[in-house]
């Protein structure tokens, strides 16, 4: 099945600080609001809504995988 890589549920354990600093940290909103986007295009490539090459696709989640893990930095030092 797939499905969306929420960052709530990714990161549980950040699900209050990740609403937090959605609205109240700029920069945050920023990486957020990225991370959303790819992983909507992800979604709809993998749902077959939207055709796309799959070094098209891949390159989308190598893109989406280090937005996430830039998120989790920032997350552990804010």
């Amino acid at each position: 099945m797939i499905k969306k890589h929420n960052l709530a549920v990714a990161f549980p354990e950040f699900e209050e600080k990740i609403h937090t600093l959605k609205v109240e940290d700029n920069h945050f909103k920023i990486l957020f609001d990225k991370y959303d986007q790819l992983d909507h295009e992800v979604y709809r490539i993998e749902t077959d809504s939207e055709p796309a090459s799959d070094d098209t696709l891949n390159d989308l989640r190598v893109q989406r995988v280090r937005l996430k893990d830039e998120i989790y930095e920032y997350l552990n030092k804010n």
